[in-house]
């Protein structure tokens, strides 16, 4: 460790060259967990995370007393007037007593600061002390006042009859129906300004206004619906527990309490959903994020139902297209086809025209064979002969030129021996 700052001198009486005397060991290191604490760490946090010097922070820090001050002066503690034929006038009562009306604090309520309650109560002292009475004794409506003070002044005891606050039952009651007709904001925002008072998380959402976001809505929504409430409903127990006789009486009683508590706990939750369900039902912003959505679905679902339009549409252009071309190509088959067949046929009358003209030439011509008539032999070796040569030539053009041939032989009187060469 490097010390920044110096050490003092040494006395007068010390001297260098004295003897040192140990007068007990070293004990052995520990480890220790040290959390930094107080007002000056809490100041060097926020200087840290603001990234502020000592003055900047000090500025800040001023100007904020100075506003909650201004703040302070500008709400007054207002003196109400307190009807006490209104208010409980029986101590025995205390359990359902008004302890805010009682002491004048019926605006403020919860909300009242324990200043205000002091001012409250020093008031009503002045006013209702007994020594201010003619009859002495008459003191129950000061005690009440004193009942009042001792509750609201302890933490515990206030937060417990918070909890139930008999005198904002009507108020809390008064909640819209889904029927009730109005603005929407105005007559319900109030309604959930009072269930924030009973909220462990805070700050609490509010409802806000037709401005607001889809994601504030829904977390408005759900921050309701798993609302953590903090009312504990204990200052309606049956009975002090520690007033029982004995301690299975105060187990049992404590065990009732309990009891009780819980159920009255799941009631209070159950209304509160109740009037959160009531709330969403006739939100009209839901209707417009629905709207909306469904917008958006529909905007989805119809451009999917346009692309599989266009696709369809285009399979089916292929489709067609496909088909047309095989049709095509089929006609133009069978076209070809049926042409070959007309070549062919053309062809086979052709040829069996060329062979009827080359056996009507041998015939006509005495079968080709000279000196005298042709004996039915010399005429079948001729037509065996024409048929070894056309077999020889089996194209129309071949057998026209062999019939052009042997018509041009007879013509010159060779005919005979024109064919006699050929068929040999």
């Amino acid at each position: 460790m490097t010390l920044d700052f110096l050490l003092p001198p040494p006395p007068a009486t010390y001297k260098l060259d004295q003897p040192t005397v140990s007068h007990t060991s070293v004990s052995e290191t520990t480890e220790r967990l040290l959390e930094p604490v107080g007002r000056h760490f809490l100041a060097h946090a926020r200087r840290k995370r603001f990234n502020r010097t000592f003055s900047e922070d000090e500025r800040h820090q001023a100007e904020e007393r100075a506003s909650r001050i201004e703040q302070e002066e500008k709400v007054e503690f207002v003196y109400e007037d307190v009807d006490i034929d209104l208010v409980n006038q029986d101590p025995t009562q205390w359990k359902t007593q008004d302890n805010y009306a009682i002491l004048g604090l019926t605006k403020l309520r919860h909300s009242a600061t324990e200043n205000d309650i002091k001012t409250a109560h020093r008031r009503m002292v002045l006013l209702h002390h007994p020594d201010k009475k003619q009859d002495k004794n008459d003191d129950a409506f000061f005690k009440c006042i004193a009942k009042a003070y001792d509750t609201l002044m302890d933490p515990v005891a206030r937060r417990q009859y918070d909890s139930v606050d008999f005198g904002m039952q009507d108020v809390d009651n008064d909640v819209p129906s889904a029927k009730d007709e109005g603005d929407f904001y105005q007559m319900w925002a109030p309604v959930f300004l009072r269930e924030a008072r009973f909220s462990n998380k805070q700050p609490v959402p509010q409802l806000g206004d037709a401005s607001t976001t889809k994601e504030e809505v829904e977390g408005f929504y759900d921050f309701w619906y798993n609302f953590d409430s903090w009312r504990s409903f204990e200052w309606l127990d049956k009975e002090g527990a520690e007033g029982a006789d004995n301690r299975d009486d105060k187990r049992y009683q404590e065990k009732k309490n309990r009891a009780q508590r819980a159920q009255l706990k799941k009631e209070d939750n159950g209304r509160l959903r109740g009037l959160v369900d009531v709330c969403l039902s006739v939100d009209p912003r839901i209707a417009i994020f629905k709207a909306e959505e469904k917008k958006r679905r529909n905007a989805k679902k119809d451009a999917k139902a346009a692309a599989d339009k266009a696709a369809a549409e285009e399979k089916a252009r292929k489709e067609e297209e496909e088909r047309v071309a095989q049709e095509k190509a089929d006609a133009d088959a069978k076209a070809n086809r049926e042409a070959q067949k007309k070549d062919k046929e053309a062809l086979k009358r052709a040829i069996k025209k060329e062979k009827k003209n080359l056996r009507n030439l041998l015939k006509e011509n005495n079968y080709a064979v000279a000196g005298g008539d042709a004996s039915a032999d010399q005429i079948d070796a001729q037509l065996l002969k024409l048929d070894d040569l056309i077999a020889a030539n089996k194209t129309p053009e071949a057998l026209v030129a062999l019939r052009e041939e042997l018509e041009q032989a007879q013509k010159d009187g060779k005919l005979a021996d024109v064919f006699g060469a050929k068929s040999v």
